[in-house]
C-alpha cells in the first residue's frame, strides 16, 4: 500500500508503519548496476555513495527495531557484494554512525577490472532528523562548527577503527566514505592519516565548509573581489601572527604542504550552501595564479580568516578541517528540486547525473 511519503510495510498495515520509500533499495537505490566496472568513477561514486546510506538505513532498522527478513539495509551493500564486517557505535547515545564493509564477491562475479575494488570501505552517515540521534548528531554538528570534531568521542572511534582495518590489513585498497556529517568525519580521519604518511582513497559527499556564503552571489566582479579581498586580509594577517608569534603555527605550513599528496574525492552540488563554498575554494586558486598572485594565495588557502582573528585576540584556534590541499572535485550540475535534494545522497548514484570534474593538486 503506498502512501505520498512512503509505503506501509506489508504484514503490518494495522500498525500503520511507514517506511520511507528512499530507505528501500529496489525503490530507489542504484539497481542499474548490476555488474561493476571498478575503473568507471561513476560506478565508485554510486557504490560508496550506497554504503554510506547503508550505514543511514542500518540507524533507521535499529529505531524502527526492524530485524532480519524486515531488515532494510542488508540490500544496500549486499548488491554489490559486500558483508557487513562491523558496525561503529556512538557511546554516547549507542546510534550506529558508521560501518565497516568487506568486499567479498564470489569468484564468478570478481569481474577483470578487480586491482580497482577495494578489500574494505569504511562509511560514515550524515545527520539523522528522525530518532533518538537527531540530539547528538546536532551537537557533533556543532563541534564542526568550532572546529571541535577531533576532540570528540564520537571521532575517537572513528579513527580508531580507521587504523585498526589499516593496521589489520594494510592500507592499500581501503576507502573511506561519508555524507555530511560524515564527510567530515572521513575528512578528518583520512587527514589524520595523512599527517603519518598513509593516504586512503576518500569519497566525501556534500562536507561541511565553514564559510559565508559567497559562491551564492550571482554577480561575478563582487564575488571575486570579495574572494581576492578575503585572501589579501587572510595572508597578510597570517604573515603578520608568524612574525608576532613565531612559536606558533610554525608547523602548518609544512603540514598543509604535507597533506597535498593526499587526493580525497569531494562530491558539492553548487545548490548546497553547506558545500558549495568548495567550487569558489578551488577555482580562487587558479585565478589567483593567473592574476599573477598565486603566492598571496597559496599563504591564504592555508588559513581560515575567522581563525587568524581569534588568535589576535588571544584566543586559541584549532586548524580548520574544510580546508584541504588538494583534491578531486566533482560538481553535480543537475538542476535540483529543493535544499533538500542538493544536499541529499540519493543524487550521488543517478545514471543521468550531469557533472563536472576536475582535480585540484597543490603545489
Amino acid at each position: 500500500m503506498a502512501t505520498e511519503s512512503g509505503i506501509v510495510a506489508k504484514g503490518q498495515e494495522e500498525q500503520n508503519i511507514l517506511i520511507s520509500e528512499r530507505e528501500i533499495f529496489d525503490l530507489c537505490g542504484p539497481v542499474h548496476l548490476t555488474a561493476i566496472d571498478w575503473e568507471n568513477v561513476a560506478h565508485r561514486r554510486s557504490v560508496a555513495a550506497s554504503l554510506v546510506q547503508g550505514v543511514y538505513i542500518l540507524e533507521r532498522d535499529k529505531q524502527e527495531k526492524r530485524e532480519g527478513s524486515r531488515a532494510l539495509a542488508p540490500p544496500w551493500w549486499k548488491h554489490f557484494q559486500f558483508e557487513l564486517y562491523r558496525v561503529l557505535v556512538d557511546d554516547v547515545d549507542s546510534c550506529i554512525f558508521g560501518a565497516i564493509y568487506k568486499f567479498a564477491p564470489s569468484k564468478s562475479n570478481f569481474g577483470g577490472s578487480k586491482d580497482k575494488s577495494q578489500r574494505f570501505v569504511i562509511a560514515f552517515r550524515g545527520t539523522l532528523t528522525k530518532g533518538d540521534a537527531f540530539t547528538r548528531d546536532v551537537q557533533l554538528d556543532v563541534h564542526i562548527i568550532k572546529n571541535g570534531l577531533h576532540r570528540t568521542s564520537r571521532f575517537e572511534t572513528a579513527i580508531q577503527a580507521v587504523r585498526h582495518v589499516v593496521a589489520t590489513f594494510g592500507s592499500s585498497n581501503i576507502w573511506l566514505a561519508g555524507h555530511s556529517l560524515g564527510a567530515a568525519m572521513a575528512m578528518l580521519a583520512g587527514k589524520t592519516m595523512a599527517k603519518t604518511g598513509v593516504f586512503l582513497d576518500a569519497f566525501l559527499f556534500n562536507p561541511p565548509f565553514l564559510s559565508a556564503p559567497i559562491e551564492r552571489i550571482k554577480d561575478q566582479k563582487v564575488k571575486h573581489g570579495i574572494r581576492f579581498a578575503t585572501s589579501v586580509i587572510t595572508a597578510g594577517l597570517a604573515f603578520a601572527a608568524k612574525q608576532k608569534h613565531k612559536n606558533v603555527n610554525t608547523q602548518s605550513g609544512d603540514t598543509f604542504v604535507a597533506l597535498s599528496a593526499w587526493t580525497p574525492c569531494i562530491y558539492v552540488n553548487p545548490s548546497d550552501p553547506i558545500c558549495a563554498e568548495y567550487i569558489g575554494y578551488f577555482e580562487h586558486r587558479e585565478r589567483m595564479n593567473t592574476m599573477g598572485a598565486g603566492v598571496i594565495e597559496k599563504v591564504a588557502t592555508q588559513h581560515s580568516l575567522g581563525g587568524l582573528v581569534m588568535n589576535f585576540m588571544g584566543k586559541e584556534c584549532d586548524e580548520p578541517l574544510h580546508l584541504i590541499p588538494s583534491a578531486n572535485l566533482t560538481v553535480n550540475l543537475t538542476p535540483p528540486a529543493d535544499f533538500k535534494e542538493a544536499h541529499g545522497i540519493h543524487q550521488w548514484w543517478k545514471p543521468d547525473l550531469l557533472v563536472e570534474c576536475k582535480k585540484h593538486q597543490f603545489t
